[in-house]
């Protein structure tokens, strides 16, 4: 079977199309024929060695498809199923055959299509877990700390969703979209701290950052509660400055609770960008530049 992905690690010279043996579900899998694939930053750290996870293999970890396989062990799914779910080892979505984590699956009803159940197990759970860890109070003040792209955007959903208010550091050019998910969004750069004291006076109650760094340090002073902090680009700061490390769910659960809220229309998951495989190089390629806006997603078939 032919898939795309990386022969060794290191930057994108390393991809390639490659030729792997056709996978098989094994126990507590299931094995789908992929109608769409999400495209995240892990799946170009996954090729520069940050996972450990050494070539040649193919990239993707978040697909939706049809079940053609149900491996031993597995109740709930049966052949045909239109599912979605996340990839073994964050790996294989990017061929037409998958291998899926049935723990992590869920049925896919006809009302979302397969482009937008495909960038939900990343970017939305991950967004999810973090919502559920730092359990803030509804009319809580929650700073998303670069919420422009594919994660911060389903925070900012989510969030106020739950009845949080939600204010966020964004470029300019993405405030009116962020406004109309439900976000006060600041700019970025000299003075955020100001501008964000403006909009929340009092502090915030919890801080999820996507940015770390210096960007993360300036704005961890206005919480009010350190240990409401939760860093997914910084985890070694997040920890210094008393924050906590995110726990990813990864189940059947969270993952029927996301899709209904996109049946529902509660949750964009703001698919910008579709591309046929073919494409997938271009595709990675936009978001290792950090300028995607929203989620890219390939389909196959």
């Amino acid at each position: 079977m032919r898939g795309y992905g990386f022969v060794a690690v290191g930057g994108p010279e390393q991809q390639a199309w490659i030729e792997v043996d056709e996978p098989t579900a094994g126990p507590g899998e299931l094995l789908v024929a992929v109608r769409a694939a999400g495209v995240n930053p892990g799946d170009w750290k996954v090729r520069d060695g940050s996972y450990g996870i050494s070539g040649p293999a193919v990239l993707g970890r978040e697909v939706a498809g049809a079940v053609l396989e149900v491996g031993a062990g597995v109740t709930g799914f049966g052949v045909g199923d239109e599912v979605f779910g996340g990839c073994p080892d964050m790996q294989g979505g990017w061929a037409p055959r998958a291998r899926v984590t049935a723990g992590f699956a869920a049925q896919r009803p006809t009302a979302v299509s397969p482009e937008d159940a495909s960038a939900l197990p990343v970017a939305a759970g991950t967004a999810w877990d973090a919502l559920e860890q730092l359990d803030l109070a509804a009319g809580s003040t929650l700073l998303v700390n670069g919420g422009g792209g594919g994660v911060g955007i389903p925070m900012i959903q989510l969030a106020a969703a739950r009845g949080l208010r939600v204010v966020t550091t964004a470029s300019p050019g993405k405030h009116a979209m962020l406004s109309g998910f439900g976000a006060t969004p600041v700019a970025y750069g000299d003075g955020v701290v100001d501008r964000l004291r403006e909009v929340a006076p009092d502090g915030v109650d919890g801080v999820f950052d996507l940015v770390g760094g210096d960007a993360l340090r300036t704005v961890a002073p206005l919480l009010t509660d350190p240990s409401k902090l939760i860093s997914v680009a910084d985890y070694g700061l997040s920890t210094e400055l008393g924050g906590q490390q995110i726990v990813r769910d990864r189940s059947t659960a969270v993952l029927e609770r996301l899709v209904g809220l996109v049946a529902d229309g509660t949750l964009d998951p703001h698919v910008t960008d579709v591309r046929p495989i073919d494409e997938v190089e271009t595709a990675l390629a936009l978001v290792e530049s950090g300028h995607a806006t929203g989620k890219v997603i390939v389909t196959v078939g």
